[in-house]
């Protein structure tokens, strides 16, 4: 079984992803775990503080390495040979290819979330990888770490259910966009399935489609 684990302030906005569709059936089949790691149960004091300001000066505040060091090792504890990942707006732009690899991997994750200015870069120390969405800024690694783990799980044999499910799709080979699709019924508001894909001809159908595929990559 594969084990993500999310080290994140806000464990709460987890349990619509992982508590339902493929993310659900996946952990109902044994397949994978999903679980989160509330970081302020491993805040100092009294208050549980996880932040503090940055020196040298500059506005918003950091989460500090303590904290977040303990919250990495406790994740660790429960799986030793875990990579640990942060979301970062420096890291490494995601791409399928790239889950594919790490779906390959059989490791499990664990992925560190930051918040407000980023991390206490000491914590480098523990971390693997840094992962990026995309060339913009969120108010944490929240949403990019469901997106990724979402992106993983799905090509884990088992999730999807259909052998070539995960195949024939977009970006399946690095690059190419995937071919328009139809289901019933043939004729909807004038407006009819392309009548190669009701011919019944494999090879005619075959070729479209990578017709199909090709011009929508270039478009």
């Amino acid at each position: 079984m594969r084990k993500f684990q999310v080290i994140t302030l806000f464990p709460e906005m987890f349990s619509g992803v992982f508590e339902n569709s493929m993310m659900w059936k996946a952990q109902k089949d044994g397949i994978v775990s999903l679980e989160t790691v509330n970081l302020r149960e491993f805040g100092l004091g009294p208050r549980r503080q996880v932040d503090d300001t940055p020196y040298g000066g500059g506005d918003g505040m950091l989460l500090m390495i303590k904290p977040l060091w303990r919250a990495v090792e406790f994740a660790r504890s429960r799986d030793e040979s875990a990579k640990v990942v942060l979301m970062s707006p420096r890291g490494r732009r995601w791409r399928q290819a790239m889950a594919r690899v790490v779906a390959d991997e059989g490791r499990g994750l664990i992925i560190i979330c930051g918040r407000y200015e980023g991390v206490d870069e000491r914590i480098m120390e523990l971390v693997d990888e840094q992962w990026s969405i995309g060339d913009f800024v969120l108010t944490g690694g929240e949403l990019p770490a469901m997106t990724i783990i979402d992106s993983i799980v799905r090509l884990l044999p088992g999730v999807l259910g259909g052998e070539t499910s995960a195949e024939i799709e977009s970006f399946s080979d690095g690059e190419t966009l995937e071919y328009p699709q139809y289901t019933r019924p043939e004729v909807f508001n004038g407006l009819r399935v392309p009548e190669v894909l009701l011919s019944g001809h494999h090879g005619k159908i075959a070729e479209w489609r990578k017709q199909q595929s090709q011009k929508a990559t270039v478009d």
